[in-house]
């Protein structure tokens, strides 16, 4: 059974930083890639930073020399440190299964998400 339980989010100042947690489980992420995925209001999801099962990352061109993921894999755990936060960056944040395209990462369209966490960057 999948489950996905994101936590972390919270309101901040532009400049401010978040640590955002991520808890997962289910066969289907066995030595998977694990990504952090986005959607704001009004918009679509969007796939912004993922690493691979051995740890190495990749990012969105709007994260990038922002944001860091990382992971605990004896913890089934995943983390995004979002730095130097934008108003641009608010968003309900998720993370799923995602895939490797070489050195770029790429979404996967999934049926099972969790309730995401909601980061808001504002005055």
């Amino acid at each position: 059974q999948v489950q996905l339980a994101e936590s972390g989010g919270g309101l901040v100042q532009p400049g401010g930083s978040l640590r955002l947690s991520c808890v997962y489980s289910g066969s289907i992420f066995n030595d998977s890639p694990m990504g952090w995925y986005r959607q704001a209001p009004g918009g679509k999801r969007e796939l912004v930073a993922g690493i691979t099962s051995g740890g190495a990352p990749a990012y969105g061109d709007s994260v990038k020399g922002r944001f860091t993921i990382s992971r605990d894999n004896s913890k089934n755990t995943v983390f995004l440190y979002a730095n130097r936060l934008k108003p641009a960056d608010t968003a309900v944040y998720f993370c799923n299964a995602a895939r490797f395209d070489g050195s770029t990462i790429r979404p996967l369209d999934l049926e099972v998400w969790g309730q995401g966490t909601l980061v808001t960057v504002s005055t």
